[in-house]
């Protein structure tokens, strides 16, 4: 999506692009070598979001997994000097909470036991390993080194888009992506090699899937957009509200979800948290003092 994105700034010119992109990304080793921090912390993220799905119930993934907004926030006031007031801390704490409500499954839900009788003959091997036998303190561990590497690799690269003299969000995340890329692809090699040998890099990506990577690739540079002149944790206000706004849609449109009782109170916290966090006392000036302020 950025390559094409690139293409079309530069009228469709392969020569200009390819000559901007050894600009901007090859003759500057070291900014691209810093988007190597947030690319690696990433891939290590969400392996690590694999094993703790694996070990831990879905409720206590939720609501820890949640910490990651605090996590960001605490990251945002060392990294970037940000000034938080404590109300602004509180409406954080009650985002937390309030995201981790709202996706709690429900008690039917919760209560679902698979029967190892109905499994199939062969089931997978991470059913097998993994389904009935779960360490949650690896899966505890799993979950907050993940909150922590989400936070500060957020961070790290809110902060590399802001300090850069690079002001262009394409390049900033072309890149993000040769490292993405790279980690990406050792994964598909140790991982899935010998289907990718037998049936094709793209095998399975039907329309429906293409159309689910374009959305994700535009909603990337919209997160980086929001990163860039905002910051990540207006971005985490934004995706909570999108997680409210999807369960939503889910429940009462496609009618696939049945929340549990923690939601109104959850979308309650939500919302609060908003108007709490971007809320702006008035404050009343005497005669005096506004006299002065003007001049």
């Amino acid at each position: 999506m950025v390559i094409v994105i690139l293409l079309f700034q530069q009228g469709l010119s392969v020569h200009k692009s390819l000559r901007i992109y050894v600009d901007e990304v090859v003759r500057k080793p070291k900014e691209t070598l810093l988007l190597g921090v947030p690319a690696m912390l990433y891939t290590v993220q969400n392996n690590l979001l694999f094993v703790a799905l694996k070990n831990l119930d879905a409720a206590t993934y939720q609501v820890t997994y949640q910490l990651k907004i605090l996590t960001t926030a605490v990251f945002s006031v060392i990294l970037l000097n940000k000034k938080l007031t404590a109300r602004q801390w509180i409406s954080l704490v009650l985002l937390t909470f309030g995201v981790a409500l709202v996706q709690l499954p429900s008690h039917d839900k919760m209560r679902e036991v698979i029967d190892p009788d109905k499994l199939p003959e062969n089931p997978p091997s991470i059913i097998k390993a993994g389904l009935f036998v779960q360490d949650h303190f690896v899966g505890l561990v799993a979950v907050l080194i993940s909150c922590f590497s989400s936070g500060f690799a957020g961070v790290f690269y809110e902060k590399q888009l802001k300090a850069s003299a690079q002001p262009s969000i394409i390049l900033r995340n072309l890149q993000l992506g040769v490292f993405s890329v790279l980690l990406a692809g050792l994964a598909v090699i140790q991982q899935d090699f010998h289907i990718v040998r037998e049936k094709g890099l793209f095998y399975g990506f039907t329309p429906l899937v293409w159309t689910i990577v374009v959305i994700q690739a535009i909603g990337g540079l919209v997160v980086a957009a929001t990163i860039k002149y905002a910051d990540n944790i207006l971005k985490g206000f934004a995706t909570s509200i999108s997680i409210l706004l999807s369960s939503m849609l889910s429940w009462l449109v496609l009618d696939d979800l049945r929340p549990s009782g923690f939601f109104l109170p959850g979308t309650i916290l939500v919302l609060s948290s908003t108007f709490l966090y971007s809320y702006q006392p008035k404050i009343n000036f005497s005669v005096t003092e506004k006299q002065k302020l003007l001049g």
